[in-house]
């Protein structure tokens, strides 16, 4: 699953430590999101939502849903 957040972070000058302690889960976590081995449980989700103040869907795209925007 692609995802913004990576950018979202740097908007914010914080490492990946940063936005790990702020998540309370590890920084390979983060990582492991940011590069798109790992999808983020829901709650993890709404978590980074709410630290980040935006809609899931701004943060994280779909692939069936780029690729129905597509056709």
């Amino acid at each position: 699953m692609e995802n913004r957040l990576r950018v979202l972070r740097a908007e914010r000058a914080w490492s990946q430590q940063d936005l790990a302690g702020r998540l309370e889960v590890s920084r390979q976590s983060v990582n492991a999101i940011e590069t798109g081995k790992y999808d983020p449980s829901l709650p993890l989700a709404f978590r980074i939502a709410e630290l980040f103040d935006r809609p899931i869907e701004e943060i994280f795209v779909s692939p069936s849903s780029r690729s129905s925007k597509a056709i």
